[in-house]
């Protein structure tokens, strides 16, 4: 029993995958909202016989019972980005401002065909998949709105869990590695406060914006003298908001900062000095109260088990012959550590390239104006194929180190 076996039923499937990724593509919904994407999601998986359950909202999972043996969870995420698509594709978004920019529908897409394979070759393979469709990934929720609707309690403890995401590369080939592969992340939005007034009488005021551009500039020293030289720490205002005039002096601004690192010690620092700071900036306006600190839900660092991953890479190697190679750490962050950590479940976490072959050429080779789109960017476009199949042949190439016969 190898991953060929389930080869043929993937080519033979290959124009429904697409469609079901283009479908998605130009039906993108935004966190928390995938209410037609998880009602396409469910439709599939009843085509195939299987029950499906919700849980957070419009979390969508089915397990494939195929007697006794070990168990394994897959996941995809559900959601979409509020970004005006740019990419020209036949199938663009047609939800002007919400798009599928981080390849989320690839995911969807991916994992499906995964499943489908594995439906329908039960002979091949023995014990139980969990396939687990999750929403608001984007806002670092969605996994832990899943485990507190009870998804621990609905399914017997995995023996390993899988996920997999798309990334700027070669197209179809397969990165993974042991270890932290993607940084933890904490969101605090801070609100500082001052005392508004006329602009054209500041000395009657404490100005908000003044405080808020010297907490900004003072975030900066951060990574710069407080961290060591060669440590992985980012600290970032993405959004900074005050007032709604230019001759009034509000009484208050909000700044919105991202902190990242690979250790949860050096994210604890980042944490206190990001306070320590905007406290002792606050001191010095004389700001009238106290600044308020309100984090959102946090992503731990993605650190993926060292046994299970050396198990799953040599596989890949098996199964992708030179496509398969270490993956470098990505500086972004997922929450899908919570659904492992709440099983109390070893798991692995891959990465697939989806840049259009010419692309990728063309960019490697210099030529002017061949720019790779990141995730997220309005021009993000994987190539269907190979990436699709890759994705659908990775998940079972992983699930198949446990599930065989």
């Amino acid at each position: 029993m190898t991953l060929e076996d389930f080869l043929p039923g993937l080519t033979r499937h290959a124009s429904w995958q697409l469609r079901l990724y283009t479908d998605l593509h130009r039906q993108p919904e935004l966190s928390g909202e995938e209410k037609k994407t998880a009602v396409r999601v469910e439709q599939e998986l009843q085509d195939l016989g299987l029950e499906t359950r919700r849980f957070g909202g419009t979390g969508v999972v089915a397990a494939l019972e195929n007697g006794e043996g070990p168990t394994v969870l897959g996941r995809a995420d559900l959601d979409a980005l509020p970004v005006m698509e740019a990419t020209g594709l036949d199938y663009a978004s047609e939800t002007p401002g919400v798009m599928h920019a981080c390849g989320h529908d690839a995911h969807v897409a991916g994992l499906m065909g995964a499943v489908r394979a594995l439906h329908e070759q039960r002979e091949h393979w023995r014990g139980t998949y969990i396939a687990v469709f999750q929403p608001a990934e984007e806002l670092g929720s969605g996994a832990h709105a899943m485990v507190a609707d009870g998804l621990t309690h609905a399914f017997p403890r995995p023996d390993a869990c899988f996920a997999a995401h798309v990334l700027p590369g070669p197209p179809g080939q397969v990165l993974s590695a042991p270890g932290p592969v993607m940084s933890a992340l904490d969101v605090i939005r801070v609100v500082v406060y001052g005392r508004g007034g006329h602009g054209s009488m500041p000395h009657l005021t404490v100005d908000p914006v003044v405080l808020a551009a010297a907490i900004v500039q003072r975030l900066q020293g951060i990574v710069a003298r407080e961290i060591a030289p060669g440590t992985f720490a980012i600290v970032t205002v993405g959004s900074l908001h005050a007032g709604s005039t230019s001759n009034i002096i509000s009484n208050s601004a909000e700044l919105q900062v991202d902190v990242r690192s690979y250790d949860e010690d050096v994210q604890d620092r980042l944490r206190a000095a990001v306070e320590r700071i905007v406290r002792a900036e606050c001191a010095a306006s004389g700001s009238p109260r106290e600044p308020e600190f309100h984090y959102d839900v946090p992503c731990p660092v993605t650190v993926n088990d060292a046994g299970l991953t050396a198990t799953v890479s040599a596989a890949f190697r098996d199964a992708f012959g030179q496509d398969a190679v270490p993956a470098s750490r990505v500086t972004a962050s997922e929450d899908f550590d919570a659904i492992p950590a709440a099983f109390d479940s070893p798991y692995c976490y891959w990465f697939v390239g989806s840049t259009p072959h010419e692309l990728w050429e063309a960019a490697t080779a210099g030529e002017f104006g061949a720019d790779i789109p990141s995730n997220h960017s309005p021009a993000f476009a994987p190539a269907p194929e190979p990436t699709l199949e890759r994705l659908s042949a990775s998940h079972i190439a992983a699930a198949l180190t446990l599930l065989r016969r």
